[in-house]
């Protein structure tokens, strides 16, 4: 019979000595009442394991976060109730960690320089008469068919030397193998619906890196939790996909493969997911009208 929620979540509790949970905002806005659930629902999720929520400030997209939404993410944060161990992890310091993860892949030769634009990638996918589809759950655009994974070695120097724009991509294919190599069978926890086998192949050859962008939100979310010790993420379903990249990646990285949990999302009464770009219902406009931290829960239905 297959495992329910109450066992997986034993079963998780009794191969660690403490649960390790974090919220990880980025500072590119004001937080809403979806990010106010969320930071709840992690901070509960760390409380029900007698173990510790960690914050994290994901700042690594230096042309949209800015000090004054960090500083208000805190604030907020604070005025929801929520404690957190210091020092705050900030994304923006730990530039050297994330190269450091992507020089073992491209030694383990994982990595090759994609000098595609999208425009090219669609024109690419349409000529070899395949059906631009949207397989990655962070909507960036259809699969990549692999064209610059076939190019030489010389082309690659040459261009690069010419000082073209490029995006560091994972050879999906090798890595799959190579990671099976170490790990046999890629499978992560689910703490609701138990084991699943991650299927990265799916995402094709995804980005790690540009050349004026030093880290993906893959790779830097993937050494963070393993760097701060994570081992229960909790997330929205909207990100539930992207964890059979970072699976993959885990287990590439030699790192251990933590537990999920994840939370449905807040919508609208049109049914339309929460944004920072709906002011109405971030926080700091929720405060300014008066309303209580008991009124927001009732908003963000929680209980």
């Amino acid at each position: 019979m297959r495992p329910g929620p109450k066992q997986n979540i034993n079963r998780a509790m009794s191969k660690k000595t403490k649960i390790v949970t974090r919220f990880a905002p980025s500072p590119t806005g004001h937080l809403h009442v979806g990010h106010a659930y969320s930071a709840l629902f992690a901070k509960r999720a760390a409380e029900e394991g007698g173990g510790r929520f960690l914050l994290r400030i994901e700042d690594i997209d230096q042309t949209r976060c800015r000090p004054e939404y960090e500083a208000a993410v805190l604030d907020d944060l604070d005025w929801l109730g929520l404690t957190w161990e210091e020092p705050v992890h900030r994304q923006s310091d730990h530039m050297a960690d994330y190269q450091a993860a992507l020089t073992k892949l491209d030694e383990m030769g994982l990595i090759y320089p994609c000098f595609c634009s999208r425009k090219e990638i669609r024109a690419e996918i349409k000529r070899i008469n395949e059906a631009p589809h949207d397989a990655t759950a962070d909507k960036r655009g259809p699969v990549y068919p692999g064209t610059c994974r076939r190019l030489y070695q010389d082309d690659r120097d040459m261009r690069q030397a010419a000082g073209d724009s490029y995006a560091l991509r994972l050879n999906m294919q090798k890595a799959i193998y190579l990671a099976e190599q170490k790990r046999g069978n890629l499978t992560w926890l689910d703490l609701d619906q138990g084991e699943q086998r991650a299927t990265p192949e799916v995402f094709g050859d995804v980005v790690l890196a540009r050349k004026d962008e030093p880290t993906s939100y893959h790779l830097s979310v993937t050494v963070d939790d393993a760097a701060q010790g994570i081992n229960l993420i909790t997330r929205g379903e909207d990100l539930r996909d992207v964890t059979h990249v970072h699976c993959l990646l885990q287990a590439l990285l030699d790192f251990e493969i933590p537990d999920y949990r994840f939370h449905h999302l807040l919508t609208d009464s049109d049914g339309k997911r929460f944004a920072k770009r709906d002011k109405s219902l971030t926080l700091q406009t929720l405060r300014g009208e008066g309303k209580t931290l008991a009124d927001v829960k009732v908003m963000a239905g929680w209980k």
